[in-house]
């Protein structure tokens, strides 16, 4: 196979050509990491790169196939982490010059478990710093470009996870969400990308968001995806939100389709601002869910009214959490997020719990909702990919730090713990992707996967590539 071959291969077909020997993990990581030499100038999608270590994994997962070893489900498969989880043989560095060098001696239990499975990481993908904010730029490592057009943005914090499975970085990418940071890059990249239900993967440390940030999977392939949030998943004790039990094989009843199921379809949310494109895209793949044969609706969703007079409120004051760190960092600091620290600290105590106990009851609403609809589509994101210098589109107005009023549909579900995931869609008239989001309810992982397979056999993308 060629080495773009090789970048662009499912995880599942790689997987058994490793188990089945006709394929060698020293061959496909040397490819991938050649691949990665040669173009990652053109995206900026690492961190970190791990190579030399890669390597010497790959010769001890190649020596496991010709010894005749059990081999787990990625054995040799190349992953990524992004760089706002801990791995102790590799920097964690948050995208901030505060953690510039950061060495944790524990991984988080996620990667264990890919570690586990036979996966091989890579590096560590570029985020945000401290994942603030919807765009990919941080202080530490600059621009992360999208594949599709140079400096445009690839997205929210999860940006390198998404721009490197674009560019062909290897098929498995993990990112995390905590308002959109998994779909939103999904959305701006072309790819897949699953926030899988709350709890679904173990996160430690686990998150001050108050039970908002979730890991999950970023690939080209919804059956990529499965595989790898059904490895990530399972209950752990370091993470005391995280679910009972590991979850069932995704991949047997993957195909089961979504004839008779309802889906509601909300366009706006009652209040987003959406692009024209983007508009007329999700509309019309909207509709592909009646040619499959489910029963769609486009609905009042009257419980989002509130959504975003809350995050407005919440994001600065989780962020809140960072202020001691300006009397030292603040010259070297992304200039938003100061701004959004000291927005934060401006909420009171009092209003903070206010403000959950209204998010409890919106939670509640949602969820409520749910009970009469199996899945919820709407745009994965209001606008298509603009220039990674800016925090706004040109033409939306300018805020120092509030990024959100083009981010609308991804909060909500953070809020809720939700499955949702954003598929590609189009493109618009500059070659830009679009992403549709499909929500379901809490619990169906399985159900949001079927939704998304359903989808992507009926208008298949995994076939467009950028031409870097």
């Amino acid at each position: 196979m060629t080495e773009e071959d090789l970048a662009y291969t499912p995880a599942t077909e790689l997987a058994q050509r490793i188990r089945d020997k006709q394929l060698s993990p020293v061959e496909l990581v040397g490819s991938i990491l050649k691949r990665v030499e040669r173009l990652n100038g053109k995206v900026n999608a690492f961190a970190h790169l791990a190579a030399d270590q890669a390597m010497d994994d790959a010769r001890r997962a190649e020596a496991a196939v010709t010894s005749g070893a059990a081999l787990g489900p990625l054995h040799g498969v190349p992953v990524t982490i992004k760089d706002l989880s801990i791995t102790k043989r590799m920097p964690s560095q948050f995208g901030s010059r505060m953690l510039e060098g950061n060495r944790p001696t524990e991984d988080a239990p996620f990667v264990t478990n890919l570690e586990q499975a036979g996966a091989i990481i890579l590096g560590k993908t570029t985020t945000s710093e401290y994942g603030w904010k919807g765009v990919s730029e941080s202080p530490l490592t600059g621009i992360t470009h999208n594949p599709w057009k140079h400096g445009m943005s690839a997205g929210a914090s999860s940006a390198g996870a998404a721009a490197a499975v674009a560019a062909g970085f290897g098929p498995l990418h993990q990112g995390s969400d905590g308002a959109g940071s998994i779909r939103m890059p999904a959305h701006f990249c072309g790819v897949f990308g699953l926030k899988p239900t709350y709890g679904r993967v173990p996160h430690y440390p686990v998150s001050t968001g108050d039970y908002t940030t979730h890991i999950g999977p970023m690939a080209r392939t919804v059956a990529d995806a499965a595989l790898m949030l059904r490895v990530m998943s399972g209950p752990d004790p370091l993470d005391h939100t995280s679910c009972e039990a590991a979850p069932a094989d995704y991949l047997i009843r993957f195909h089961d389709g979504i004839r008779g199921k309802r889906i509601a379809y909300s366009p706006d949310l009652g209040h987003a601002r959406v692009d024209p494109e983007v508009a007329s895209l999700t509309r019309a793949a909207a509709q592909r869910f009646t040619e499959l044969g489910a029963i769609v609706e486009e609905v009042a969703t009257p419980w989002a009214k509130d959504g975003p007079e809350l995050i407005r409120l919440m994001w600065p004051a989780h962020l809140a959490r960072l202020s001691p760190k300006l009397a030292e960092w603040e010259s070297r600091m992304d200039p938003g997020l100061v701004a959004c620290i000291r927005a934060g600290l401006d909420v009171s105590m009092t209003d903070y719990m206010l403000a959950r106990d209204r998010k409890m009851a919106y939670v509640a609403a949602v969820h409520r909702w749910f009970e009469d609809w199996d899945f919820l589509i709407t745009p994965s994101v209001s606008v298509a990919a603009f220039p990674a210098e800016r925090l706004m589109p040109a033409d939306w107005p300018s805020h120092e730090w509030d990024w959100v009023s083009w981010a609308e549909f991804s909060y909500p579900f953070n809020f809720t713990g939700d499955p949702a995931a954003s598929v590609p869609c189009g493109f618009t008239s500059n070659g830009l992707p679009v992403g549709l989001q499909i929500v379901g309810r809490r619990f169906d992982d399985l159900g949001v996967l079927q939704a998304a397979a359903a989808f992507e056999a009926a208008q298949p993308w995994a076939q467009h590539r950028p031409a870097l």
